[in-house]
């Protein structure tokens, strides 16, 4: 927990060669606002491409499967937005 997502988003970022302008939305797994505010500020991400569904908090932490949880709320969230590329992370 806590900062998690900033390294585990700039590593996915750097695995796929993709920049965070180019990413259509992000979801991010958050268990506190602060810690949330924190991420988004570290690394600079438009407020309105992250956790467009609402994130953990809204949402919920499923026991031993938040990884799950993330990855298929982004793809719900891609499809019903109509858009193409998405990142997910947990932590890293």
């Amino acid at each position: 927990m806590g900062t998690g997502p900033i390294p585990a988003v700039n590593a996915v970022l750097a695995k796929a060669g993709w920049s965070k302008e180019e990413v259509d939305l992000f979801e991010l797994n958050e268990a506190f606002a602060a810690q949330s505010i924190a991420c988004l500020r570290e690394l600079g991400l438009d407020e309105a491409k992250v956790n467009v569904s609402g994130g953990a908090i809204a949402l919920g932490h499923p026991i031993g499967a938040s990884g799950t949880r993330v990855l298929v709320t982004l793809l719900y969230a891609l499809k019903r937005l109509n858009k193409s590329k998405g990142c997910a992370v947990d932590e890293l």
